[in-house]
């Protein structure tokens, strides 16, 4: 399937003030991004909107909405770009869908080479018993 991209317009960012140490300028900046994007409202189409609804992650809550908190970076546009990268790693997981497995039955030769492992196996095993003088 091909990707989903998803622009700063589906999201809503708030600007929080960052974890960790960082001197003087981290208790004044709001550096880090907290990131909230609504599943159930979003233009995404409703099968990938159910997978993502389904995926077992913390991020997302009951309600359908994803929050994303983005605090590497030292600047705020940085912390925008990297929490709107992960949410685009978590639509493409859910909009990646699996090829069925279609099984199929086992060659002759690969018959062949378990019967006889088994067979060598077995003779290994017979020959463990006590010796008959």
């Amino acid at each position: 399937m091909r990707s989903l991209p998803l622009t700063e317009s589906d999201v809503e960012f708030s600007a929080i003030r960052a974890q960790g140490p960082g001197g003087q300028h981290v208790n004044k900046a709001s550096t880090a991004v907290q990131l909230r994007f609504d599943v159930r409202a979003s233009r995404l189409p409703p099968a990938v909107q159910a997978r993502l609804l389904a995926l077992p992650d913390s991020r997302i809550s009951q309600d359908g909405v994803v929050v994303i908190k983005a605090q590497v970076h030292r600047s705020l546009d940085g912390n925008k770009a990297d929490a709107l990268a992960r949410l685009q790693t978590l639509v493409d997981q859910a909009a990646h869908v699996d090829k069925p497995r279609r099984p199929t039955k086992p060659t002759y030769g690969s018959q062949q080479r378990r019967l006889a492992g088994k067979a060598q196996r077995g003779q290994v095993k017979a020959g463990r018993g006590k010796v008959v003088e």
